[in-house]
């Protein structure tokens, strides 16, 4: 062996008893004084438990929330200037803008008349699409499936004819006779209307159509980016967002969120003051220990820094914890809640993780503050 190879292994022995030590001091600390040293811990993983399962179930709920809210039909519609009709790219550049995210679901209208002279309006569309678009909020007892089937409006049904029976509707002196597949509810406006496909409504009245409706998703930046450019591409038509729609959903959105983080502050500033005192009480337990290390030649910031690192194990022992039990208790609350998986997202860990050593850190300032003030000579004489 050279002796380059000899000073190194030199060097390396040296540093290991230090830091063996150092851990076994730390191991120590811990075992010795376990009541304390548990109740932080204790503090310590609840806070962390507290906002990994916020944590987990924000990011994912707040998904869930804006897929359900896409099924209490559109955000945004865009409707023809002037009474005129869209022209026939319009539905195909409203896709190609909102992209696989979205849902864009034309509309058509007219007003017919029954065999008995009474009015009522029609609307062909494209009855699957409504049908992922409207499947909370319209209340249909069966959709419809094959050509001349139609949706009837429940107050529209008292006029067009006896329930579950064909009709005849006439338009510009053209007829047509349509089947009632099934029956819509809503409490709007729909249930005077009766629904047909588009290729039927255009086949019977050569009417194009004048409206669409969208389902944007994402949040209310990215709708409103959706609408910018939508209303940049469309000059034709006014694009503009369903009030009822996206004010709900902010609200939802904004009240959820604020709920979360006040109750996850709340709970980090409890644990925060439960390790402050247990840490306390560490350096008024340890006062002699502490001081025969300043008379064996220990320099206070060897140390803060030794009390530093009992924190922030603690901390880090803590956030652990904490983030594998707040996992399982924002999946138990996603199964019981919202019927529906919530996915651990491992990203969240290191948020913990610098979260619950910073807490401990934070807390360990006024006890290493104290700890300056260790006299060796008094402590050691007993006074």
């Amino acid at each position: 062996m050279s002796w380059r190879d000899t000073r190194h292994v030199a060097q390396r022995r040296s540093g290991a008893p230090h830091t063996s030590m150092f851990l076994r001091m730390l191991v120590r600390a811990a075992v010795l004084r376990r009541g304390r040293a548990a109740s932080a811990l204790l503090a310590m993983v609840v806070a962390a438990a507290v906002a990994t399962a916020m944590l987990n179930l924000y990011v994912d709920v707040q998904a869930k929330l804006r897929r359900e809210f896409r099924k209490y039909g559109a955000n945004v519609v865009v409707v023809a200037k002037d009474g005129q009709y869209l022209p026939d790219d319009t539905l195909a550049t409203v896709r190609l803008a909102l992209g696989s995210g979205g849902i864009a679901v034309p509309f058509a209208y007219a007003v017919a008349r029954t065999a008995d002279g009474h009015s009522v309006v029609i609307a062909g569309t494209d009855l699957e699409q409504v049908q992922k678009l409207n499947s909370t909020w319209w209340k249909v007892t069966a959709w419809p499936k094959a050509a001349h089937d139609a949706l009837v409006g429940a107050r529209a049904a008292r006029v067009v004819g006896p329930v579950g029976k064909g009709f005849d509707l006439s338009f510009q002196g053209r007829s047509i006779r349509l089947y009632p597949a099934g029956t819509l509810q809503t409490g709007a406006a729909e249930d005077s209307r009766v629904y047909v496909s588009l290729a039927d409504f255009a086949e019977w009245t050569h009417v194009p159509y004048s409206t669409i409706e969208i389902s944007a998703s994402g949040s209310a930046e990215e709708v409103s980016a959706v609408i910018q450019r939508l209303g940049q591409a469309l000059p034709v038509a006014d694009v503009h967002p369903v009030r009822q729609v996206t004010e709900g959903e902010a609200n939802v959105l904004g009240k959820m969120r604020s709920t979360l983080l006040v109750a996850s502050i709340l709970i980090i500033l409890t644990a925060a003051v439960c390790v402050l005192s247990t840490l306390t009480g560490w350096v008024s337990d340890r006062r002699r220990d502490f001081a025969l290390m300043k008379a064996l030649g220990a320099s206070g910031r060897m140390l803060q820094g030794f009390f530093a690192a009992e924190a922030a194990a603690l901390g880090a022992v803590g956030a652990t914890l904490g983030f594998a039990i707040g996992v399982g208790v924002a999946i138990w609350i996603g199964h019981a809640n919202f019927h529906a998986p919530v996915s651990p997202r491992l990203s969240v860990l290191p948020v913990i993780l610098v979260g619950g050593i910073v807490i401990a850190l934070v807390a360990a300032i006024l006890p290493i503050s104290l700890l300056r003030r260790v006299q060796p000579a008094t402590i050691l004489r007993g006074e």
